[in-house]
C-alpha cells in the first residue's frame, strides 16, 4: 500500500497531489473574484469624476441639469480670457518659488539631523510631529497674523523706521511663495530624511580623505547620489503647489493674485454656478497636474539605479562637522523657532487677546481665557470636530480596507493586477479643488440624497486619498515573502484564509500606519470641504475658514489651538507606531 501510495503521487493519481492543484485553482479564483469586486468598486469611485469634468466643459445644460448642446464654447471662452494666462502664471511662479523655499530649509536640515553631528536634532522630528497635527489653514492663518500689516514684523519696523508703510506685504506672491514653503518644509524633511539615512557614508569619506572641502563633498558625492530622490520630490511638491489652496485663498485672493485653483473655487461660487466654466478649467488643471505626474513616475521608476546602499552589514556614519557642527546646530534651532514656535507663540497670542493687537507690554492688562471659554463651551465646536473625525476615520478605514486587497493582488500580480495598480493611483492626477467640483456635479445628478451630508465627503475623502493607502500596502507585501502564502496554499488553505491568518497580520504595521497617516491628510482637507460641506456638516477646516472670514479671529485662534494640541497627541502616536515597528513614515 505504502508503495502504491507514493507511486501515484510520483504519477500525480493520488490525492495528494491533487490537492495542492485543486487549492491553487481555487486560490486564483478567489484572487480573482476579490480583483473583480474591488476593481469595479474602484472604477466606481475614480472614473465618474473624470468623466462628468469632461461633459460638462463641453455642453451647455439648463439649470436644472439637462443638456442643451456639445460646444466648446467654455474653452473658447478660457482661452479669450487673459485671466487664464495671468492665472496660470501665477500658478507656476507660485509652485516654483515655494518648492525652491521648501527644497532649500527641509532638504537641508534633513542632511544636517541624518548625515551629521549637529546638535538639536530633536527639535527637528518635534517641528514635524507637530506640523503633521497642524491644520494648514490654521498655519496660514498664524503667518498672515505675523506678517500682516498689524502683525509683529511690520509694527516693529514702523517703530525703528518711523514710516507709516509696512516692510512685507503678506497679501503678495512672494508672501504665498513665503508660506507655501514654510507649510511644505517638514514634508520635505521627512522624505529626503529617510533618502539621507540610507545614504552610504564610505564615497563622503573617501571624498574627506583625498582632501576635499565639505562643500565639495556634500555637492559632489552627497547631493549626486540622492539627485534622482531630490528631482522627484522636487516634482512632487511643485505638483502639490500647483493644487495648493489653502494659501492661495487666504493670503492670495486678498491682494487680486488669482492662480487657478482660486478661480476654480471662485467659478462654483457665481449665482448660478458656472459649472461648465469650472469645469473646463478643472479639466485643464487635471492635464497639466497629469503631464507633471507622468514625468514624477518616470523620474521615481529610475531612482534605483543611484543606489549606495546593498551590503547587509552596512552601518551608517555621521559626518563630523567639527566646529561647524554649531553652525549647523543654529540653523536647526532657527527652523525650529521659524516653522513652530513663531506659527504658534502669534496663535496663542491671538486666543488670548479680545481683538487684534501686536507683541506689546500694554496688551498683557488685556490678556484673558474669553476665547477658550467660548470655545470649550459651545456644543457646536465639539460638532465641528466629531464631524471631521468621523469623515477623517471613515475614509481612512474604507481606504486601507479596500487597498490591502488591491495591494496584496497587485504586490503578486495575480489577476488584474496593473489595472487595479492603476485604478487606485488615478486620484493623484487630482487636485482637491477639482474633485470637488466633479463630486458635487456627481451627485447632483444621481438619485442618491448624500449631498450636503458627511457621506459625500466620505466618498470625496477615499477618492482623494487611496493612492497613499495603496503606496503603504504594496510596500508592506513586498516585504512579505510570497514562500510563506504558498505554504498555506500547499496545505489546502483558501485565498481568504491566507490573507486572514498569514499576510493581513504580518501587514498590520504598515495598515495602521497608513490608516493614520490618511486620517491625519483628511482631517486638514479644506479644498474638497469647502465645496462639499453644508451647515449641517461642517468639518473642522472649513469652520476655521468660515471664522477668518467672518473677523472671529481670536475664537479661530483657540478652536485651532485646542484641536492642534489633540491632532498632535494622533500624530506622535502615528510616529511612535511607525518607528516601534520598523515602519518608514510614508510607507517607501
Amino acid at each position: 500500500m505504502i508503495s502504491s501510495d507514493r507511486s501515484g503521487v510520483l504519477e500525480g493519481g493520488s490525492t495528494g497531489e491533487r490537492r495542492p492543484l485543486f487549492s491553487r485553482l481555487f486560490v486564483d479564483d478567489s484572487r480573482r473574484t476579490f480583483a473583480v469586486i474591488v476593481g469595479v468598486i474602484l472604477a466606481l469611485l475614480v472614473l465618474p469624476p473624470i468623466l462628468i469634468l469632461i461633459q460638462q466643459s463641453l455642453v451647455h445644460t439648463t439649470t436644472g441639469g439637462e443638456i442643451i448642446e456639445v460646444t466648446l464654447d467654455h474653452y473658447r471662452r478660457l482661452l479669450d480670457d487673459p485671466r487664464l494666462l495671468q492665472s496660470t502664471w501665477n500658478t507656476f511662479v507660485f509652485a516654483l518659488g515655494s518648492t525652491i523655499i521648501s527644497l532649500l530649509m527641509g532638504g537641508v536640515l534633513a542632511w544636517l539631523v541624518e548625515r551629521t553631528n549637529a546638535p538639536f536634532k530633536r527639535l527637528a522630528y518635534a517641528t514635524t510631529i507637530i506640523s503633521m497635527g497642524t491644520p494648514y489653514v490654521l498655519y496660514v492663518i498664524a503667518w498672515l497674523f505675523l506678517l500682516g500689516r498689524a502683525g509683529p514684523v511690520n509694527d516693529l519696523y514702523r517703530s525703528l523706521s518711523g514710516s507709516f508703510g509696512v516692510l512685507i506685504d503678506v497679501n503678495s506672491m512672494w508672501g504665498m511663495i513665503l508660506i507655501e514653503g514654510f507649510l511644505w518644509s517638514p514634508l520635505v524633511f521627512l522624505l529626503l530624511a529617510s533618502t539621507f539615512r540610507a545614504a552610504n557614508a564610505d564615497m563622503e569619506e573617501a571624498a574627506r580623505m583625498s582632501g576635499a572641502s565639505v562643500f565639495d563633498t556634500v555637492w559632489r558625492i552627497s547631493i549626486r547620489l540622492a539627485w534622482p530622490a531630490i528631482l522627484a520630490l522636487s516634482l512632487f511638491v511643485f505638483i502639490r503647489a500647483i493644487e495648493a489652496f489653502d494659501v492661495p485663498a487666504l493670503v492670495g485672493t486678498p491682494g487680486r493674485v488669482n492662480v487657478l485653483t482660486t478661480e476654480i473655487y471662485y467659478s462654483t461660487k457665481l449665482v448660478p454656478p458656472d459649472l461648465g466654466h469650472a469645469s473646463s478649467f478643472s479639466v485643464i488643471l487635471l492635464v497639466i497636474v497629469a503631464v507633471l505626474f507622468y514625468f514624477y513616475s518616470r523620474i521615481s521608476k529610475n531612482a534605483e539605479r543611484y543606489h549606495s546602499v546593498t551590503g547587509k552589514g552596512y552601518r551608517p556614519r555621521l559626518f563630523d562637522l567639527g566646529s561647524g557642527r554649531w553652525a549647523a546646530g543654529a540653523f536647526v534651532l532657527l527652523n525650529f523657532l521659524v516653522v513652530l514656535v513663531l506659527p504658534l507663540a502669534a496663535l496663542l497670542w491671538r486666543s488670548l487677546l479680545p481683538y487684534l493687537q501686536g507683541f506689546r507690554l500694554s496688551a498683557l492688562q488685556n490678556l484673558t481665557f474669553d476665547n477658550y471659554a467660548t470655545v470649550l463651551g459651545a456644543s457646536y465646536y465639539l460638532e465641528y470636530a466629531w464631524n471631521t473625525i468621523l469623515v477623517g476615520a471613515g475614509a481612512a478605514t474604507a481606504i486601507m480596507v479596500l487597498t490591502a486587497i488591491a495591494g496584496w493582488i497587485a504586490a503578486r500580480r495575480g489577476p488584474g493586477a496593473v489595472i487595479l495598480d492603476q485604478l487606485a493611483t488615478i486620484p493623484l492626477i487630482f487636485p482637491g479643488i477639482v474633485l470637488g467640483v466633479a463630486v458635487m456635479q456627481i451627485y447632483l445628478r444621481v438619485p442618491l440624497p448624500i449631498y450636503g451630508t458627511l457621506w459625500i465627503l466620505f466618498v470625496a475623502y477615499t477618492i482623494r486619498y487611496m493612492p497613499y493607502g495603496m503606496r503603504y500596502v504594496y510596500s508592506g507585501v513586498l516585504q512579505i515573502h510570497r514562500e510563506l502564502e504558498e505554504s498555506a496554499e500547499v496545505a489546502g488553505a483558501s485565498s481568504v484564509t491566507a490573507l486572514r491568518r498569514i499576510v493581513a497580520p504580518l501587514l498590520s504595521p504598515a495598515l495602521v500606519s497608513g490608516w493614520l497617516f490618511i486620517f491625519l491628510l483628511a482631517t486638514k482637507e479644506l479644498s474638497i470641504a469647502i465645496l462639499l460641506s453644508s451647515p449641517d456638516s461642517q468639518v473642522m477646516a472649513v469652520a476655521m475658514f468660515d471664522l477668518w472670514v467672518n473677523g472671529q479671529s481670536g475664537e479661530l485662534a483657540a478652536f485651532g489651538l485646542v484641536w492642534t494640541v489633540v491632532m498632535t497627541l494622533v500624530a506622535t502616536a502615528f510616529f511612535a507606531w511607525a518607528r516601534s515597528k520598523g515602519q518608514d513614515v510614508f510607507g517607501s
